[in-house]
């Protein structure tokens, strides 16, 4: 070998370079992971600026669930899960909720990855252990992976998609390794979300089979006591492994934490009012405007409160089920959407406390507006075929109206569309001319504080010919007809996140569409949007998500496969007077855990209400 040969040997092991003279992949080994540039906290951060690191511990809080639970295991598709049991497993990493995603470690102390993130590896945290004092090893995380692959909820199989291999490789550290050519950069960051379940109790049960049997945990709480579909207790780990870590410090602060089942959210509140459990996080704007009233606010033994918010809302809204032949035209779609009268709801409805809707995204930077920008056309084109024209030329608009309930000029622009998809009136029933089909379907709920929303929809859609009949079924039994998409229309809320990824396939795909148990109740099949999903979920950077986003915002939107409502960009509280806060709030988040009792507060409520539950 030449003197020059060997010199440049040298040099490409100290630049990281191949003897061909290409880059190879640097690997970083971290603290934290960021989805786009940096973590806010550097190695060896003491705690989160959102919490108090000197928060007392202690005391009880009791919550509220609605409905019921016959299982411990909510990650399989059976049974009906008890509230709060994730709050037994720690993950492998942990995000913070004062950055769009970035993750730090937890049960892993560190991560490595290449630049291109075409794999990753977690160095896990020799302290780490589960409640039994058995460390968390390498051989639990590959368990885990594979357990929830081949037994977990159909979710697990497409999220995990891109995984090709988890690996035990020694030293304390597992590898997951990826497809080749895969270009999800959010990928080690999904892998850093895994819950680690202990190999060793498990292998003489059932993963698949729901059980109300405890499982055994690592996270700060395990399940003391419960009453199934009643109430479960938590309690908090006295020697729990990572109390002391940043990412902890200031949180898990209640020693008890239960949650009481209810029928339904009135008897819940009026069991709140009178001191049956502690604290609410209110969706119903009619309760908020006109039940949080009475002897236990005047006396300020109750306390309201608004918090402001950047997180994404999402949507909600009526999901159209297109597998049924009726929902199967846009135009049918995008008609019935005309005869929801949001002005008037919210005036006589919801006391002017929301927003209407317009993307599936809402409350974020991801949201589209307007006409698309050259950037996101760019990114359209390819599909120009596959997608309805509006999507590159015209803003989304949902329709609008002036709040009288008069919605004649809506239902006008219905019976048009209604007549171009080729339905007809007959005998005041809607049909279709070439079948003979009605246009009738049903809205299922579970919840009767719907009815109130639904029923003028219903009204509207009935001076349209069409026939929407309402039928509200318990919890277990909407949730069995969901898994089988066995149900025309529902109420339906999807949730986003800052940096949307693989949740997308499952939400928006066609094979999720024909995977029960997925959340594409929609049915949504389109190779466009298929085609949009990779592309999202491949952005290289925080610019090119926004475009990517905001261009698959557009194609749902003209979709119109759901009817969107309503939004609210604050949270609001009620709790009995025994907590004290940081002052700093998370951005993207309520931070419920960061709270803590404040002793002195507790004597005084004792004064005011001597029957509060918790005391």
């Amino acid at each position: 070998m030449t003197l020059c040969k060997i010199q440049l040997l040298c040099l490409s092991a100290l630049l990281g370079l191949t003897f061909a003279g290409q880059a190879a992949a640097q690997v970083i080994t971290a603290h934290a992971m960021a989805m786009n540039g940096s973590p806010k906290y550097g190695e060896g951060f003491a705690h989160f600026k959102y919490v108090n690191p000197n928060a007392p511990k202690g005391g009880k809080v009791r919550m509220s669930s609605i409905g019921s639970f016959d299982s411990f295991n909510g990650f399989i598709p059976k049974g009906e899960a008890a509230d709060g049991v994730g709050m037994i497993y720690d993950t492998l990493m942990t995000s913070s909720d004062d950055e769009a995603f970035t993750e730090y470690g937890l049960v892993a102390e560190k991560i490595e990855y290449p630049e291109d993130r075409s794999w990753v590896a977690f160095h896990l945290n020799p302290k780490a252990r589960f409640h039994d004092g058995e460390p968390i090893t390498p051989a639990d995380v590959v368990f885990t992976f594979n357990t929830l692959i081949t037994k977990g909820s159909p979710f697990y199989k497409s999220y995990y998609g891109d995984v090709t291999k988890v690996e035990d490789t020694g030293n304390n550290r597992v590898k997951f390794h990826f497809k080749e050519g895969t270009t999800n950069r959010e990928l080690p960051l999904i892998m850093g979300q895994l819950p680690v379940f202990p190999e060793h109790w498990w292998q003489d049960r059932d993963f698949s089979k729901s059980s109300l049997e405890p499982p055994l945990g690592s996270g700060a709480y395990r399940i003391k006591d419960f009453e199934a579909g009643k109430y479960i207790i938590y309690e908090r780990v006295e020697n729990y492994w990572g109390a002391d870590l940043p990412v902890n410090r200031g949180q898990n602060n209640f020693d008890l934490v239960r949650y009481d089942y209810y029928r339904d959210q009135t008897v819940s509140l009026e069991a709140f009012k009178a001191g049956e459990y502690d604290f609410r996080n209110e969706n119903n704007s009619k309760f908020w405007g006109t039940m949080y009233t009475g002897r236990n606010f005047d006396s300020g033994g109750i306390v309201k409160s608004e918090i402001g918010h950047e997180l994404p809302r999402g949507m909600q809204g009526f999901a159209f089920n297109t597998r049924r032949s009726f929902f199967k035209d846009r135009k049918v779609r995008e008609a019935i959407g005309y005869a929801f009268d949001f002005e008037w709801s919210n005036k006589n409805l919801f006391y002017g406390q929301y927003k209407r809707t317009s993307s599936y995204f809402e409350n974020s930077e991801l949201a589209s507006s307007g006409k698309p920008t050259v950037a996101e056309l760019k990114i359209l084109e390819p599909f120009r075929n596959d997608l309805p024209e509006e999507v590159f030329t015209s803003e989304f608009k949902v329709p609008v109206t002036d709040g009288s309930g008069n919605i004649r000029r809506n239902l006008r622009a219905a019976t048009r569309l209604l007549k171009e998809a080729g339905w007809e009136v007959k005998d005041n029933q809607r049909v279709h001319t070439k079948t003979g089909e009605e246009l009738k379907f049903e809205i299922l709920l579970y919840s009767k504080a719907f009815e109130r929303i639904v029923l003028p929809f219903t009204k509207n859609l009935e001076k349209l010919g069409i026939t929407a009949t309402l039928r509200v079924v318990d919890t277990s039994q909407f949730i069995e007809r969901y898994r089988k998409y066995d149900l025309d229309m529902i109420v339906m809320s999807i949730g986003q996140s800052l940096s949307p990824g693989n949740e997308q396939d499952n939400y928006w795909s066609c094979q999720s569409s024909e995977t029960p148990g997925t959340r594409n109740v929609m049915g949504i099949c389109n190779p466009a949007l298929d085609q949009l999903i990779r592309l999202v979920i491949e952005a290289p950077d925080r610019k090119a998500l926004i475009d990517r986003t905001r261009a698959l915002d557009r194609a749902l939107l003209w979709g119109h496969y759901m009817v969107p409502h309503w939004h609210i960009n604050y949270f609001r509280l009620a709790h009995w007077d025994k907590f004290s806060r940081p002052k700093t709030p998370p951005k993207y988040g309520l931070g419920f855990f960061t709270w803590w009792i404040n002793a002195d507060k507790e004597d005084k409520l004792r004064a005011i209400a001597p029957n509060l539950k918790s005391l």
